[in-house]
């Protein structure tokens, strides 16, 4: 490819690079997946270009969209050690471009589900349940608002596979929809008093106000991926999940920086410390879901090192 095409070229798909990140996240619900295939899209349309500059986006999509498909299948097939939880990004005002998927004429999709929706844990941890192709099917209709015949042309699929499709893909999501919950800002203040009072409780001994915050049953997700000592099992219980996190809290210990961070649509605390013994994390990520009564419904714990790649660390981390 000549110098001036080959820099066209690139700079043409630099434009969909926001777009693709976000497509792949929501397929992977792993920012470190969704980093490596928008780089691997782009290697492939660097050697193997489309054949004109107005097909850029559809070829960058499709082909986004088969590797994110072989990312997911290969999860799949190789397996997870403990919970899998999906990798938090930012979603405060600041970092609204790294999930948004924006159409070329600058406007955002008006799916089913909304974009900051379709990057709640809660959205992508029911994609779980879908296979790839169902996952792939429902984000472009559903999420960006592509028609039956668009899907066809990225995934390869006649527009009646698709529609059957995409019918499979909504009744597996049908659990996630009848118990749907917006990140509204009323849901964020909430969410943000419970899992501050909670923590709060936790690190000052008092068992009551911290039970007081836990629905009846909860559930605790800790994902370590076997990098670190981590709950390779849901820990399910009012009074389990509150020892669990009482034991957590003698063994480290206070951490050394701490921030609240809006994580996925709802706030959430990042925590480190300058050290520890071995296989222990330094630093973590704790979220909750609230139920109906505004109690926690489910605590996440996000541990694994390659599900943290896009948090800084808090202000007021020493570099002893």
């Amino acid at each position: 490819m000549k110098q001036t095409a080959h820099e066209a070229l690139e700079r043409a798909a630099r434009e969909h690079e926001k777009f693709l990140w976000g497509l792949c996240y929501r397929m992977t619900g792993v920012s470190a997946d969704a980093d490596e295939l928008v780089q691997e899209t782009y290697a492939r349309a660097l050697t193997s270009p489309p054949g004109r500059l107005e097909e850029v986006r559809p070829w960058l999509t499709r082909v986004a969209m088969n590797l994110a498909r072989d990312r997911l299948r290969r999860r799949k097939r190789e397996g997870y050690v403990g919970p899998w939880l999906p990798s938090p990004v930012d979603t405060g005002e600041e970092a609204v471009a790294a999930v948004e998927a924006e159409l070329p004429g600058g406007g955002t999709t008006e799916g089913r589900y909304e974009l900051l929706e379709s990057v709640s844990y809660a959205f992508l941890l029911a994609l779980e349940a879908l296979t790839p192709r169902q996952r792939a099917v429902l984000l472009l209709r559903d999420v960006f608002d592509y028609s039956g015949r668009e899907v066809g042309e990225c995934l390869g699929m006649s527009e009646t596979n698709v529609k059957v499709t995409h019918h499979r893909a909504r009744q597996a999501m049908a659990s996630y929809d009848r118990a749907r919950c917006m990140p509204t800002k009323a849901l964020q203040e909430r969410t943000r008093e419970v899992l501050v009072g909670f923590l709060g409780a936790l690190a000052s001994g008092d068992v009551e106000a911290a039970e007081a915050l836990l629905a009846d049953p909860v559930r605790a997700l800790s994902d370590g991926a076997g990098e670190t000592y981590a709950a390779r099992l849901p820990v399910v219980g009012l009074k389990r999940v509150s020892l669990f996190y009482r034991r957590v809290q003698e063994m480290r210990g206070a951490p050394e920086a701490v921030e609240l961070r809006m994580f996925n649509g709802l706030p959430a605390v990042v925590a480190e410390w300058k050290h520890g013994p071995p296989r222990l994390p330094t630093r973590m990520v704790i979220r909750v879901d609230l139920d109906a009564e505004g109690r926690i419904a489910e605590v996440h714990s996000v541990l694994a090192s390659r599900k943290l790649t896009h948090i800084p660390s808090p202000p007021g981390r020493g570099t002893g």
